[in-house]
């Protein structure tokens, strides 16, 4: 009576590594760079940074973005200094970009404050045919701005720049934390490219087109970026990937320290899960969608973290029933995964010293799956915590 319940699970755990490994497959001929193009850049872009007490990093990026290879002219900063107690708005105007001061003790996060801004540069006309979004934690390459000009010359509307980790070489949780967003913000990507799919948004270093944030407005959730990436794909719309427009951002050097950033995006993705994915399955049967499909799959996919930490578990199940089905199962599972990470970290050229982080991988998966284990009964509040910064 067990056997077929644990072939069950272990089948539907091949399935997620099988279809990890058609996108690892699909990266691999996929191209790492955007050839720019040869006419002198055109595109007006608006840069807004959202910023709640973020004196110590926010002067970083207006320093990045003033050094940027783009005519000045042809782009301005705004930022959203919002519910901050510190010296953000001062140092924001100090640092050329136009200053916006939000307190609004109800309607706090990172969403609401975009939200806001966007309503207010709508309201003043200033001319752009884009608009970016960046964290107050971050640096970009200086040809950022040049690639999504090129990109969005070609037709692309919605653009996700490679959002990585600023300080890989870091604590070990960090080096973990660089491994993730390898596989997730630039291994799936690339094979989506190829297939056809939709990239994703991933809230840091979006670029989108002036007339999509007016056909489509942007709302504030905990995971809005999911959020109005799930709308978007449901309205036709295809986000694209920028493998070459880097987007580095400081991560938080402890466990601790990052425990309220992931409980918030955990905590939303389940409930896009809940609001959006049986709908995406439905539109992708009735439409014989790939695009739909894929989306709806990335979304039931969990962390790779908890993948992994559950295909132990389904090894050492395999170890107690010698099940040659079982047994074939827990090796897929297990050697797929493996072959994932280690094309992702090949394919990102990723640093030694990743490498040496992946020894502390069982740690950090216990402590995910202790995240996951204080979500689902419930443990944390839905409100808004800001992340932890490093000192």
């Amino acid at each position: 009576m067990l056997m077929p319940i644990v072939i069950l699970i272990g089948s539907g755990l091949a399935l997620m590594v099988a279809y990890l490994l058609l996108l690892t497959l699909a990266a691999l001929f996929a191209s790492r760079t955007t050839a720019l193009r040869r006419e002198a850049p055109s595109h007006r872009f608006i840069i807004m940074v959202p910023a709640h007490n973020e004196e110590r990093l926010l002067p970083q990026l207006l320093q990045n973005l003033q050094a940027l290879d783009y005519p000045p002219e042809l782009y301005r900063v705004h930022v959203v200094a919002d519910n901050c107690e510190d010296g953000t708005a001062e140092l924001g105007r100090a640092g050329g970009a136009v200053v916006h001061e939000r307190s609004d003790a109800n309607l706090r996060g990172k969403g609401y404050a975009l939200e806001w801004l966007l309503e207010r540069i709508w309201a003043s006309n200033e001319p752009h045919d884009a608009i970016v979004i960046l964290d107050a934690d971050s640096v970009v390459s200086p040809n950022f701005l040049r690639i999504m000009d090129t990109r969005l010359a070609r037709g692309e509307r919605v653009i996700q720049g490679y959002y990585a980790v600023k300080q890989p070489e870091g604590a070990w949780s960090v080096g973990l934390r660089a491994v993730a967003l390898i596989l997730l913000h630039y291994l799936r990507p690339q094979g989506r490219v190829v297939l056809g799919g939709s990239t994703g948004l991933k809230g840091n270093g979006m670029v989108f087109a002036a007339e999509i944030l007016r056909q489509h407005r942007w709302s504030a959730s905990l995971t809005e970026d999911i959020e109005y990436h799930m709308e978007l794909i449901l309205a036709g719309e295809r986000a694209t990937f920028a493998p070459d427009a880097l987007v580095l951002a400081e991560m938080p050097d402890s466990l601790r320290a990052a425990q309220s950033q992931n409980e918030r995006w955990e905590r939303g993705r389940m409930e896009m899960i809940r609001r959006f994915v049986p709908n995406l399955l439905g539109q992708a049967l009735r439409r014989r969608s790939f695009l739909l499909f894929d989306a709806a799959i990335e979304q039931l996919i969990p962390p790779f973290s908890v993948l992994v930490g559950l295909s132990l578990l389904f090894g050492l199940t395999a170890i107690f029933m010698p099940s040659p089905i079982i047994v074939g199962l827990a090796c897929f599972i297990i050697l797929g995964q493996i072959i994932y990470v280690f094309s992702g970290l090949l394919l990102a050229r990723a640093p030694r010293n990743i490498y040496l982080a992946l020894l502390f991988a069982p740690i950090f998966i216990i402590w995910k799956l202790w995240l996951y284990l204080r979500l689902l009964l419930g443990l944390k509040p839905r409100a808004w915590v800001r992340t932890s910064r490093n000192e």
